[in-house]
């Protein structure tokens, strides 16, 4: 095989990864709290066949080199914590952050989870859960007749009772933060996971220290920009169409040398 043809392959193999992760965006373009991902590529090594710098002489030195690129590679599909648009629901439980943060779910294993979507719904113990049935952390349990729930800025959460003229607070909720949220690990569902390269959660509360606040009504809609997205599908098909080129020329060459050996 020769290099052009190998070069080439690497080339549709990018554009494949790119076009899936392009597509996977756009298929989640309605996900409440998704965050877009993008392909990021490096060039594989490269063939050196002449040293730069090398002596072509005794008092002469190469200016440039000669060296040969093998190809490309995918070495990351990261996410982007671009804020997303916040758009009003009028549902008390619907909770959007505005700025960095992330809410801190319990796992049916024990373990937690992390996700920026907020369309959290009652379970049958009066439990905060998501939409899957899994705990809100802190987890927060409204008493039995309550009337109307209040979510501040920063968190605190307060209810009107039956038979009460005031609010009562009935606990605060927490939202956590990475060094690194670009690290956190995909796992579906909404959900992330902590990983070594995001760093150890840091639970807080909002509105405080740099973290996002709470909107209470309201949900944070997908960071996909659709006109973006078809940009780049254009680009990835083009892309593939010349690395596929580059294989039938290529082929067209070796066949060209055969019919003249």
């Amino acid at each position: 095989m020769t290099s052009a043809l190998w070069v080439g392959k690497t080339g549709l193999d990018a554009q494949q990864t790119r076009m899936s992760v392009i597509s996977n965006n756009l298929a989640n373009v309605s996900t409440t709290g998704y965050k877009r991902g993008r392909a990021q590529f490096e060039d594989l090594m490269y063939q050196n066949v002449r040293q730069t710098g090398a002596q072509s002489s005794q008092n002469t030195q190469l200016p440039s080199g000669l060296m040969l690129g093998t190809g490309v590679r995918t070495v990351s599909t990261a996410k982007l914590f671009t804020q997303g648009n916040i758009i009003q629901t009028g549902n008390n439980l619907d909770l959007a952050i505005s700025g960095r943060g992330f809410f801190e779910i319990q796992m049916p294993d024990g373990t937690s989870a992390y996700t920026r979507d907020g369309s959290f719904q009652l379970n049958d113990q009066g439990q905060i859960v998501t939409s899957n049935g899994y705990l809100l952390q802190p987890a927060i349990t409204l008493p039995t007749g309550v009337q109307s729930v209040t979510v501040g800025r920063d968190g605190v959460i307060s209810a009107q009772l039956a038979g009460q003229a005031t609010a009562t607070q009935i606990g605060t909720l927490q939202t956590v933060d990475f060094i690194n949220p670009a690290g956190l690990q995909a796992v579906g569902q909404n959900l992330f996971v902590q990983s070594s390269a995001s760093g150890d959660p840091q639970p807080g509360n909002p509105d405080a220290n740099g973290r996002g606040s709470i909107m209470q009504g309201a949900l944070e809609t997908s960071n996909v920009n659709v006109v973006e997205e078809m940009v780049d599908m254009i680009e990835t098909q083009r892309a593939y169409e010349m690395n596929s080129k580059v294989i039938s020329t290529t082929d067209q060459m070796l066949q060209y040398t055969n019919q003249n050996l």
